[in-house]
Order: C-alpha cells, then sequence, then structure tokens
C-alpha cells in the first residue's frame, strides 16, 4: 500500500458502516486521519466503530442524509469530536430497482435523487462551513459512469450521478480560491452489496462495458479517495476521476 499522509486530518465518510464507505474509511485511518461514519443503520455503524477503532480515532453519528437538520446536526457533532472537518467523503447512495423510464415508481425517483443528489447536497452545505472557517478542505463525491454515459433501466440512479458530477464542476469553481478542492469520481460497478438491488441482466450489461472484463475492488476506491483527500491534490478541482477499467476515458 502506497503511503498518503492525512495526519492530522479530519474526515467524513458518508455510508461508512459498509461497502465503499468502510474501505475509504479503513484507508484514510491508516493513512493517519481521524474518521467521522455517517450513516443510517445504527447497528452497523456499532459494528464498524469496534472494527475500525484500532486503526485511529472513530466518531460516529446515526444520521438520514435527506434530512437537513439531522445533517446539519451530524456536522456539529463531528466537529465538536475532532475540533474541525477537513476532509467530506460523499459516499452514500443507493441503486433503485430497475425499470423502463416511462414503467418507473416516481417514489422510486425522488427516493434515488433525494439520497444520492440532495444527500450530498445537504452534507456540503452543512460541511463547507467549517471548511472555510479552516481555510482548507478537501471533497470527493462519489458519482458514477452512469452519470457519464446513461445506464438503461437506471435513469434515475444516472440522473442522480450525472447532477453530482455538475455540482462537483459548480463547487469547484466556487471554492477554487477558499483553499477547498472538490473532485469527483466516476465508478462503474465495485463489488459490493449494492449488487443484491440489481437484476442479473443489468450486472450483466454492466460487466460487458468494461474492457478489463471485472468489477472494481472496494480498495482500489479507497486508495484513489485517499489521495484526493490528500494535501498532493492541490491544482486540481471541479475534475472528474475514471475508475472505470476502461469502460469510459474522458
Amino acid at each position: 500500500m502506497n503511503q498518503i499522509d492525512l495526519k492530522s486530518r479530519a474526515a467524513i465518510v458518508t455510508g461508512g458502516a459498509r461497502g465503499i464507505g468502510h474501505a475509504i474509511a479503513t484507508r484514510l485511518l491508516q493513512s493517519g486521519a481521524s474518521v467521522a461514519l455517517w450513516d443510517r443503520d445504527e447497528a452497523a455503524l456499532a459494528a464498524a466503530k469496534a472494527e475500525l477503532c484500532a486503526l485511529g480515532p472513530v466518531h460516529t453519528a446515526a444520521v438520514d442524509l435527506t434530512d437537513l437538520a439531522a445533517v446539519q446536526n451530524a456536522a456539529a457533532s463531528t466537529a465538536a469530536a475532532f475540533g474541525k472537518i477537513d476532509i467530506l467523503v460523499n459516499n452514500a447512495g443507493i441503486a433503485g430497482t430497475n425499470s423502463k423510464t416511462w414503467e418507473a415508481d416516481p417514489a422510486d425517483w425522488r427516493r434515488v435523487i433525494d439520497i444520492n443528489l440532495n444527500g450530498p447536497f445537504y452534507c456540503c452545505h452543512s460541511v463547507i462551513p467549517h471548511m472555510l472557517k479552516g481555510g482548507y478542505g478537501r471533497i470527493v463525491n462519489i458519482a458514477s459512469i452512469a452519470g457519464k454515459e446513461g445506464n438503461p433501466n437506471a435513469a434515475h440512479y444516472s440522473a442522480s450521478k450525472a447532477a453530482v458530477i455538475a455540482l462537483t464542476k459548480s463547487l469547484g469553481k466556487e471554492l477554487a480560491t477558499a483553499g477547498v478542492v472538490v473532485n469527483c469520481v466516476t465508478p462503474a460497478v465495485i463489488e459490493t452489496d449494492i449488487l443484491k438491488q440489481l437484476t442479473q441482466q443489468h450486472i450483466d450489461y454492466m460487466l460487458s462495458k468494461i474492457p478489463m472484463n471485472r468489477f472494481g475492488q472496494k480498495e482500489e476506491a479507497a486508495a484513489l479517495v485517499a489521495w484526493l483527500c490528500s494535501e498532493d491534490c492541490s491544482f486540481t478541482t471541479g475534475a472528474v476521476f475514471d475508475l472505470s477499467g476502461g469502460r469510459a476515458t474522458y
């Protein structure tokens, strides 16, 4: 493992109790950061904290990311626990159900948009003032290759992730002179429990699009995110980083 220096940095990872978020939290802790895990599953949070606290300081907040007041409270509790907030990784998201756009359940559409787009907005809205106070910040949004290309039978997911890419670009410009850089990652499929939400047909379709002929690993995502969270990432903002096994190179 290449060493990345995040010593003295305080980070938030949403959806940090499992999957990609758990892997990112692990890598940030191994790099010297203190990490707050934000997740709505209290039992999973407790289990993750028990596992990860051996690596460094871990704070947890059970939070519904679609509730602005709850996100603001989580930001305040994290700042109180660590004394500051330097890093925000907006990782939490859902896939929703697979269907043709005209056959989709509008309630499912709203739920996916609420978690995948409004959630990162609420987190940025609540956390950026803490970063501005310290004159330093790193924000990494986990988007998706679907936000670039649009996956069939997943219009809600694709639209939400395209919006996250645009949010990243807007924020990057707004914060360009504030010492806060904002970037996003566009993974193809990473092997996590989110695959359980998808049909086998949809999984096979996504695999067929990847030139490397395999799904990504959580640790590969965590390695890229860790660098984007570091001081070494200092002249890149509003950028989109491919993590798709060659599916997209633009």
